[in-house]
């Protein structure tokens, strides 16, 4: 019994699954975020060229 609970304390396959696992979604994160941002920021431009060029609706 004592072994098991040594042998799980010295374990560091889970705690490397879970580092993996937070640096993945942090990454997800700041895409997410980036896209967004720059996605209204490509929308507001191309909103502007339409207007200078007389298309808008």
């Amino acid at each position: 019994m004592l072994r098991t609970i040594t042998n799980f304390v010295r374990d560091e396959e889970g705690a490397t699954a879970v580092e993996y696992g937070l640096m993945a979604a942090l990454i997800a994160a700041v895409i997410v975020g980036v896209v967004t941002t720059l996605g209204k920021t490509l929308s507001d431009v191309f909103d502007n060229i339409t207007t200078q060029i007389g298309g808008g609706s």
